[in-house]
């Protein structure tokens, strides 16, 4: 008898509902049962998201499985990292759910560095500084309200508090758990003391959880609602770590870029790097499968092409989009990907132009000139960030994999691999979900070990390859 998977993967537009299972000749099938849209909206000054609308979504897709004839046996939810819910002691959650990119983490750094210095940061932690990092957003909760944080009496990662909503269960999962900045790469436990100098209240913070732990049944009442009851099983609840999971490079330690609204590039290692070195190339350790670590750098991405579109040609597919930018050619203006103006700008088109301005480079005018811009800039961060991840690993990558959403743009992967000299092999673009997926399997005793479920992935997908 058949026993399928589904993965809920909620990016920040988007969320779907994948069920996964094996055939008979070993081979990994997907099928896409549902799907929603997700973004941030203004809430009382801040950006915001929807966590009840989000919740009913899950369920929704649930019963769209039921409704098409599949009743899965297994569920595990990843999302975007950093950003959490805070409970009350009857587990309500208090105030809004605020987003990575609001305002509101600004000088939170330097208030984090008045307790422990940032080099001494990253020294306990191998995380990267961003702004928005969850140990800079609890800051700007204890001193911009800190009412809430009296009331408080758990936090929970937002696929965490989902996975509680559905199975009563309180537990952080390790691998979202790392981009908090305060979990310790040594003892893959939370850092309690960096969390004491901080101020921080222990009891916020739930036992941590590998990927692959069987957390519960469903709560009776959702069994009932449902008409079914599954197992959650822990993904890699991280979309980057599951993503990074469905890279299909059994036995190798590969380059890859999960590609989508965010950038993910780099390699997996055994150790954590926490080194000065590292600190100052701006890479980060964050947590895998297996405790394997994701020594990355995240660069902005899919998110600058998404919102010029979204500002400036919302009725054309990106299909349209790329061949305007392909048509002006390589426009000779460069701007940093990472510059943080192109975090939320209020019109990133905007923010291209007052940044080569600003550089005393030409300044792109025509949708397609500005987007040549972004497409160029992209793949000579990507360059950029490939020489320096060879440096410091003192290895030479022969190739790029290119994993998720972004790796059917086949201009960028034409880019990328003109600017690094090195072949790009793109897919799987549901690496997520997939990662999702083999990772409720590894759990479930599926595969013997990550090299084998790689190695399915492999087998199972179609691969692109750019020379």
């Amino acid at each position: 008898m058949t026993e399928y998977y589904l993965a809920v993967d909620i990016g920040a537009s988007s969320g779907r509902h994948i069920l996964g299972w094996l055939d008979e000749q070993g081979m990994l099938n997907t099928r896409e049962v549902y799907r929603f849209p997700n973004g941030l909206t203004q809430k009382n000054g801040h950006l915001c998201w929807d966590i009840p609308r989000l919740f009913n979504e899950i369920l929704a897709g649930i019963k769209a499985c039921k409704e098409q004839g599949v009743s899965p046996a297994y569920l595990g939810i990843d999302t975007w990292a950093v950003d959490f819910v805070l409970l009350d002691e009857k587990d309500n959650i208090l105030g809004d759910t605020v987003g990575y990119r609001d305002s509101r983490t600004q000088g939170m750094d330097k208030a984090v560095y008045e307790r422990i210095p940032e080099e001494a940061l990253y020294a306990r932690t191998g995380i990267q500084k961003q702004p928005f990092n969850t140990i800079y957003q609890l800051q700007a909760v204890c001193r911009q309200t800190p009412e809430l944080c009296k009331q408080a009496k758990t936090m929970l990662m937002i696929p965490d508090y989902f996975h509680f909503l559905l199975t009563g269960k309180k537990a952080a999962e390790y691998t979202n758990a790392t981009t908090t900045q305060l979990v310790s790469p040594v003892t893959k436990d939370w850092d309690w003391e960096l969390i004491d100098k901080l101020g921080y209240p222990r009891e916020w913070f739930c036992p941590i959880k590998t990927p692959g732990t069987r957390l519960g049944d469903l709560r009776p009442e959702l069994q009932k609602e449902l008409g079914l009851n599954l197992q959650v099983i822990l993904p890699p609840t991280h979309d980057t770590a599951s993503a990074v999971l469905a890279v299909p490079s059994p036995g190798e330690q590969p380059l890859y870029i999960s590609s989508g609204t965010w950038s993910l590039m780099g390699t997996e290692r055994e150790e954590a790097d926490c080194s000065e070195q590292s600190r100052q190339n701006n890479f980060t350790s964050e947590g895998g499968m297996g405790y394997r670590f994701r020594y990355l750098k995240n660069i902005m991405g899919l998110w600058m092409i998404q919102s010029v579109r979204r500002e400036l040609a919302p009725e054309e597919s990106f299909g349209a989009l790329c061949e305007k930018a392909k048509a002006c050619g390589e426009f000779p203006s460069r701007v940093d990907a990472n510059d943080g103006r192109f975090l939320a700008p209020e019109s990133m088109a905007g923010a291209v132009k007052d940044y080569c301005e600003e550089s005393g480079q030409p300044v792109p005018q025509s949708v397609g000139e500005i987007l040549s811009v972004i497409y160029h800039s992209l793949a000579e961060c990507y360059g950029k960030a490939a020489k320096e991840l060879e440096a410091v690993t003192g290895k030479t990558y022969p190739a790029i994999h290119i994993v998720g959403g972004g790796c059917k743009d086949d201009y960028l992967n034409e880019l990328t691999g003109k600017v690094t000299g090195k072949p790009v092999l793109a897919g799987p673009k549901e690496a997520t979900a997939i990662g999702n997926i083999i990772g409720q399997m590894l759990g479930n005793g599926v595969f013997a070990d990550i090299d084998a479920a790689r190695e399915t992935v492999k087998k199972s997908v179609q691969i692109e390859i750019f020379d």
